[in-house]
């Protein structure tokens, strides 16, 4: 008689099998969850809603909204900030005259004891005075001081330019000599040119100055020689006026700003 042999393993691999089932309906189960949520969240209860906006409307609705800052405690004390009173710009203490105008007067001075001493050679037009705050010119023609293509004083030179240097030694006023010419070309072993003509003929005039008792260190002999004419060279007339020396008087600021330089590049 056989007997019978039971198989015990046949249930366990049958419910290896089946496990695959439990994996499943956990999906369908969350994708159901899943898609229950999303129409849940897609869709909108418009009676809810409207209640939310009526209620909302009626609370804000004609309520002034103001801009303050709501205050927690007592309120501090401030002070009234009083007007400050009003400055007025301090005005400037004008001088009686200023100092252009101090300038100007005593440069007049200058130019009126000039030509109080120069007269009958200002009538005679072979001297000129001018001035403003800043100087003084006296242009002297040099017909009545050097022969043609000299540079040695004539005897009636000298007595304009003493009367000059007796109005200027008192003064400590800077000044300058300017000797110029005409265009007409001069040639020798003394004066290779217009410029070496201007430049003694002007220190010619400081020579006499410094003899006549006026500082040297006031002086200064400048030549120009004929490019700086005041008429046509084209005419005699014209030729006779750019043959001049101009003495400058400086005002005592010009002098001031001289010296001033004169430090500076020192």
């Amino acid at each position: 008689m056989k007997r019978r042999h039971r198989y015990r393993y046949l249930p366990e691999e049958q419910d290896a099998n089946d496990r695959w089932l439990v994996s499943y309906s956990d999906f369908i189960t969350l994708m159901f969850a899943f898609f229950v949520v999303m129409y849940a969240l897609s869709s909108v209860n418009e009676n809810k809603y409207r209640i939310l906006s009526d209620s909302l409307v009626k609370t804000f609705k004609n309520r002034e909204v103001s801009g303050k800052p709501i205050q927690i405690g007592k309120e501090p004390m401030t002070l009234k900030a009083e007007p400050s009173p009003k400055i007025e710009p301090e005005k400037k203490q004008t001088k009686p005259h200023s100092e252009n105008e101090a300038n100007k007067q005593k440069m007049a001075r200058i130019a009126g004891q000039l030509i109080k001493n120069l007269k009958p050679l200002v009538d005679k037009e072979l001297i000129k005075v001018e001035h403003n705050d800043q100087w003084v010119k006296v242009q002297i023609n040099t017909s009545i001081l050097f022969d043609t293509g000299s540079a040695v004083l004539e005897n009636d030179g000298f007595e304009p330019l003493i009367a000059l240097a007796k109005v200027l030694k008192p003064l400590p006023n800077i000044i300058n000599v300017e000797g110029y010419t005409d265009n007409q070309p001069i040639t020798n072993r003394r004066f290779p040119s217009n410029w070496e003509l201007s430049a003694h003929r002007a220190a010619s005039v400081v020579h006499l100055f410094t003899r006549n008792g006026i500082q040297a260190t006031r002086l200064s002999a400048i030549g120009y020689g004929e490019y700086r004419p005041i008429s046509s060279n084209k005419t005699r007339k014209g030729r006779r006026e750019n043959r001049r020396v101009v003495v400058v008087i400086l005002a005592d600021k010009t002098v001031q700003d001289v010296l001033n330089i004169e430090q500076k590049t020192e």
